[in-house]
């Protein structure tokens, strides 16, 4: 069942400009006045994630095959050695976080690289269908510790607290287990299935919005509303996760309700986008879906505009 969102939110819905935004522990709602405003981009001297990193995925609840295929295609499609010759390209939208790691450092930038990792998948519902924050930290901790960024994906009959009322998503560190004497953080992101309980927040624009102007959904580049709408949101999760990984990286506004690397640039997927309109996107002329994006195994995605730091200005594949 669809959650209902408090009335002290109604009046900021009438104004939003792109349903729910990210920010480090939540993605959530921006009005139109807030997007309108310079984006002052800083950085905050904290560590962002370099070296080499695992992407480990806890699948909790049900997910065919097929659904988590997308998934794992997405993240193999991040990493520039993966052979993808049909562009825009998931890589090349990846490279524009490299630019942030030059403004650290312009003379020796550190670098960062991710790839796959294990999958952990759970569909017994081991916690319930009904969890809290803690919980999905408890989930996102049974992935290695070391190197890795532990995504928690929930299947679309689980409820997360504060999902589809304030959140579509959220990213996080946490103290992993003592490793010879020492104790190191890890990165944890949650994404949730939003197909059956909120898409028109947390999948558009291949779904109605419920609030602000209405357009006609687009049609889904892997034909799954749920599973298209989990990657562009876990795509500006990881971004935020590696650019701002402790809370301390790089950011706008207060620090406990930040903008982000993507989080910044809310409803933005190609040029022209306005409130409402997604931008000027790539149709395929086969399934009439559309995307900007493409990845490994002749995958399509629709992934979200990212901030560029040396432009000071929001940057679209297309």
């Amino acid at each position: 069942m669809a959650s209902l969102v408090p009335t002290y939110l109604l009046l900021q819905l009438v104004l939003v400009i792109s349903f729910f935004q990210f920010n480090l522990a939540a993605r959530r709602l921006a009005d139109s006045a807030e997007s309108q405003q310079p984006l002052l981009f800083q950085y905050h001297n904290g560590a962002l994630l370099t070296g080499k990193i695992s992407i480990n995925l806890i699948w909790y609840g049900k997910f065919k095959p097929t659904q988590r295929a997308i998934i794992s295609d997405f993240i193999t499609s991040l990493s520039t050695s993966t052979p993808t010759t049909a562009q825009p390209s998931v890589a090349t939208w990846w490279k524009t976080t490299d630019k942030y790691y030059h403004l650290v450092n312009s003379k020796k930038p550190s670098t960062l690289v991710l790839s796959m990792g294990t999958q952990i998948i759970d569909e017994t519902y081991s916690l319930g269908k009904s969890l809290s924050n803690q919980q999905i930290e408890e989930l996102a901790s049974k992935g290695a510790q070391k190197n890795a960024i532990n995504v928690v994906l929930t299947s679309d009959d689980v409820a997360v607290e504060g999902f589809c009322m304030s959140k579509c998503g959220t990213h996080g560190s946490l103290k992993g287990a003592s490793v010879q004497g020492r104790s190191y953080k890890f990165a944890y992101i949650w994404v949730g299935n939003s197909e059956t309980k909120c898409p028109g927040q947390c999948a558009w624009p291949f779904h109605q919005p419920i609030y602000g102007p209405q357009s006609p959904p687009l049609v889904a580049p892997n034909n799954d509303v749920g599973l298209d709408g989990m990657v562009m949101n876990l795509a500006s999760l990881l971004a935020g996760t590696t650019t701002n990984p402790f809370g301390n990286g790089y950011f706008q506004g207060p620090k406990d309700a930040p903008l982000e690397a993507a989080s910044a640039c809310p409803g933005v997927y190609g040029k022209g986008a306005y409130p409402g309109y997604a931008g000027d996107l790539l149709v395929d002329p086969t399934t009439g879906a559309s995307y900007n994006a493409n990845g490994c195994n002749g995958r399509k995605f629709l992934l979200p505009a990212l901030f560029d730091p040396s432009t000071k200005s929001c940057s679209t594949l297309v």
